[in-house]
């Protein structure tokens, strides 16, 4: 069974792949950062569960649909895969801001859902990477350190909130490689 210890939870759009403010709506806008691509699956290599928690409001809205979204992660597995890792799981939340639901970060319940696929009760000790605050809140919520990357909207996320880093609580890194150079020498 998998520890927290060792679980990194990823937001997607914006820390594993190109976001954009008008969604990723298609198999054509998912543009994965070859350096991200790598970084899981050095992460895997090494031992860490590796697994996505993502916001798809897009859903909600009508831009693209379960089978879409579905089509993209079918790339992304297969990236990782071909990379020599592995993703142990990819939860999304389709619903949008107002629809009320407990899985749209920040609310936990996204990254409990998948704590509980991986039979991992207590999500205190893992890592939660995301580019947005809501991503660091809600892995707070359950008790994950936080890192905020600049890729994605992480940079306008911390020009908004330059307390985030100031802290100490959060960590910082330039982009999902770096975090995870950082976190596989940390662990030597």
């Amino acid at each position: 069974m998998p520890l927290a210890e060792k679980l990194v939870i990823l937001d997607r759009d914006g820390v594993i792949n190109q976001d954009s403010d008008d969604y990723v709506k298609s198999l054509d806008e998912f543009l994965p950062y070859p350096q991200a691509i790598t970084a899981i699956a050095r992460l895997s290599q090494a031992g860490w569960t590796v697994v996505v928690a993502t916001n798809q409001s897009g859903i909600a809205r009508g831009y693209y649909d379960e089978a879409t979204l579905a089509a993209m992660h079918e790339r992304l597995n297969t990236l990782v895969a071909d990379a020599g890792g592995q993703i142990a799981a990819i939860a999304h939340c389709p619903h949008g801001p107002s629809d009320g639901c407990e899985c749209r970060k920040p609310l936990p319940g996204l990254l409990k859902r998948l704590g509980a696929e991986l039979g991992i009760e207590d999500l205190t000790g893992g890592w939660m990477v995301g580019d947005s605050l809501r991503d660091l809140e809600a892995g707070e919520a359950v008790g994950c350190h936080p890192v905020l990357v600049r890729t994605g909207k992480g940079e306008r996320t911390l020009a908004k909130y330059p307390e985030l880093t100031s802290d100490g609580r959060t960590s910082l890194f330039d982009d999902l490689a770096a975090f995870v150079d950082w976190l596989l020498e940390k662990q030597l």
